[in-house]
């Protein structure tokens, strides 16, 4: 049990942690996201680089939650929680991706 707890709590805690580190970094993180750095300074004119940092801040806090319900789920059963959060996470991540390319587009 304490091994899936602990990774889910780690996980947890690291989407949090960088989850507030773009949301507070008034557009300063938009260096760290894929790709963002490879456009020429007219491209990265068009966009509003503080909202998409708030934006992608928000998202990644809330791809933890599903780290802490697996984490109040392995309490009980050792292992489920952790590979329920993983499932759902990798949905959540396929949904990002699709939603910036579509934003890119």
């Amino acid at each position: 049990m304490g091994i899936f707890f602990a990774i889910d709590v780690m996980m947890a805690l690291l989407f949090l942690a960088i989850g507030i580190f773009f949301y507070r970094s008034n557009g300063k993180a938009a260096n760290y996201l894929t790709g963002y750095n490879m456009k020429t300074k007219e491209e990265r004119e068009k966009h509003d680089e503080t909202e998409m940092c708030k934006e992608y801040g928000k998202r990644m806090m809330f791809m933890s939650v599903p780290f802490i319900i697996g984490g109040a789920v392995d309490y009980k059963y050792a292992g489920t929680g952790t590979a329920i959060a993983w499932g759902i996470w990798i949905v959540m991540f396929i949904l990002l991706l699709a939603h910036r390319n579509k934003r890119e587009a």
